[in-house]
């Protein structure tokens, strides 16, 4: 792999002296041993097999149109085991501490009383709802689903971004990319110990059902609507869950209860995974003007008939100026220091802070604290000065509306640009994902947006950023790749110990006989074979399995290439009865609002 890792910006794959780090050493060789032709070859078999299952975003305001396929960069984000330690460690507590503070500020509001966090930062807030002060949710949970940002500094020391409460999206991407990688560079994994992260959805579901009020009750996804931009999300996670997927139009209020339309009459709902902002939840309570979502839900909801996940409100927690007290409430609550830091950020409704603000414009970044996906945003040192003029004028105007935090230069990792077919450094956020309920879930790794925009510090989709697959190690490497034709054969035993504690194996594709010096090869015929009863040497072996190994691997993607070719010809009839979601080209974006359906996916 020929690429500069530099020295300004911490690599997340060579140190400064152009070392691999332990944990990328076997993806390395990998990709070495795969060489570029091969490697730009499947990454065009990645963005087809994207475009037939609909995995796509959205940009709205955009001349080159507003449904893309989501860009994906193969080359996979690698976390060993003892740096997830730590990072788990900080998000248990940090989710810990805000769903605290929701309970909190809901009910008695100790923590403003005792000064901790001013009342009028909370009370002001855009996302505080008077509308459910005093209602406590099923088993005190207002953050079953947390998506909490991270960066690493020029030092590599995880940074908290932000926390996103209200509706977190983007673990569909998380899931399909694992999927994709794993079908189109199959061998990148072997030996490796990579931690799986198929089973989201089943523990998505099991925290829906924990809070239903009534036993085994009935859980729904509430969706805006197909135009919604993360409307592939929705279907996706209702359609792994086994749950209905439902628009504000299947649902109704009647004595009390929430009830779902359907084929075989009405039937109860117990509880809603929604993904509609609070404001169009309930034309009754809050938006008049709202079709998205169902008059009566909020005193349904009130009267603790139907749990709602996230609970509404919660967006006062992800607020961006309220954000910068998440240390004080973990201090306040948990008597705890700390594990991960915040970003440093400046207040614009401090009188203090705002003087620093306005003095300093082109060295900070500046973010509206209700914008979501790179959008309300000024990079000061990317700026001129009539923008600068521009953006602080609204900030006077409004001053809570706004914060500002010092330029953090994001940590870089390779990336694979087709259009150069090399690797160059490009700017990586991370942003794992946290279900939280009688215990915390912590899904080893999350989604990792890549700024594919060179020389871009914003990882957004909407501003030109895609994503990588994340690997959760086992182990802190390296590890010595295991042999396909092991994989083959099923040595579960051997298998199981490489998952387990990340050691590497040698290849069993030959069967040893006397001194060793005999080998039979496992396979008879078909390419690269060897006659029973050869005399081989070990490097012969060596080579010999590895050649066979290469030949299974490519027919094996060949084989998945050639179907997703066929895929794209030959569609298929959109009256079938099993097509799955993933069939449509709905639109979707990992961050930005729908463009009809005035609700808020972050971030």
């Amino acid at each position: 792999m020929k690429y500069e890792p530099g020295n300004r910006f911490y690599d997340e794959m060579f140190t400064p002296g152009g070392q691999v780090r332990p944990h990328y050493a076997g993806v390395q060789a990998y990709v070495d041993d795969l060489g570029v032709p091969e490697f730009a070859r499947r990454h065009e078999l990645l963005d087809l097999a994207f475009r037939n299952q609909g995995i796509t975003f959205t940009v709205y305001g955009d001349a080159q149109g507003t449904e893309r396929t989501f860009p994906f960069d193969p080359v996979p984000r690698i976390v060993p085991a003892s740096e997830w330690g730590q990072i788990e460690a900080g998000l248990t507590q940090r989710v810990r501490a805000l769903n605290a503070f929701l309970q909190d500020i809901y009910s008695e509001a100790q923590i403003l009383g005792d000064g901790v966090i001013p009342a009028e930062l909370v009370y002001t807030s855009a996302h505080f709802r008077r509308e459910v002060h005093g209602v406590r949710p099923p088993g005190g949970i207002f953050t079953h689903v947390v998506g909490t940002d991270l960066i690493r500094d020029e030092q590599g020391d995880y940074l908290v971004l932000e926390d996103n409460l209200r509706s977190p999206s983007g673990v569909s991407y998380l899931l399909a990319n694992r999927q994709a990688m794993t079908r189109i560079y199959p061998g990148m994994f072997e030996g490796q110990g990579v931690r799986p992260v198929g089973h989201y959805a089943t523990a998505l579901l099991a925290l829906l059902q924990s809070v239903s009020p009534r036993e085994n009750g009935t859980a729904v996804v509430l969706t805006p609507g197909m135009y919604n931009s993360a409307y592939f999300e929705h279907a996706y996670l209702a359609q792994q869950m086994g749950i209905e997927l439902v628009e504000g139009r299947d649902l109704f209020v009647d004595a009390g209860r929430v009830w779902m339309r359907s084929t075989g009459g009405r039937r109860q709902v117990d509880v809603i995974y929604r993904r509609i902002d609070d404001d169009f939840l309930d034309p009754l309570a809050f938006r008049r003007d709202s079709t998205l979502g169902v008059a009566g839900l909020i005193e349904v909801y009130r009267q603790g008939r139907v749990a709602i996940a996230n609970a509404v409100g919660t967006g006062v927690a992800d607020d961006k100026a309220v954000y910068a007290y998440v240390p004080d409430m973990i201090r306040y609550y948990l008597n705890e220091t700390p594990l991960l830091r915040n970003v440093p950020t400046f207040l614009g409704w401090n009188a203090d802070h705002l003087d620093h603000m306005l003095a300093n414009a082109g060295e900070l970044v500046f973010k509206a604290v209700g914008e979501a996906g790179g959008y309300g945003m000024l990079i000061g040192p990317a700026s001129t000065q009539a923008e600068q003029e521009a953006y602080l004028e609204r900030v006077r105007r409004d001053p809570r509306e706004f914060i500002a935090q010092p330029v953090v230069g994001l940590s870089r990792h390779p990336t694979f640009y087709p259009d150069g077919r090399q690797f160059e450094a490009a700017h990586i956020d991370l942003r794992p994902y946290v279900l939280y309920g009688q215990n915390v879930t912590i899904v080893p790794g999350g989604l990792t947006r890549v700024a594919l925009t060179r020389g871009s510090l914003v990882v957004n989709s909407s501003q030109g950023g895609g994503s990588k697959d994340t690997w959760v190690l086992e182990h802190d490497g390296p590890a010595t790749p295991v042999a396909m034709s092991q994989l083959l054969h099923g040595d579960t035993q051997s298998q199981a110990q490489t998952q387990g504690q990340g050691q590497g194996r040698q290849s069993q594709s030959q069967s040893q006989t006397g001194s060793g010096t005999q080998s039979q090869s496992q396979f008879q015929g078909g390419f690269g074979s060897v006659p029973l009863g050869a005399e081989t040497t070990p490097a012969d072996d060596a080579h010999t399995a590895h050649v066979r190994e290469r030949a299974a691997e490519e027919a094996q993607v060949e084989a998945y290439g050639q179907s997703q070719e066929a895929w794209g010809r030959v569609p298929a009839p959109p009256s079938a009865p099993d097509e799955s979601p993933g069939g449509h080209s709905y639109q979707q974006q990992l961050e930005k609002a729908e463009l009809d359906s005035p609700t808020q996916e972050d971030r």
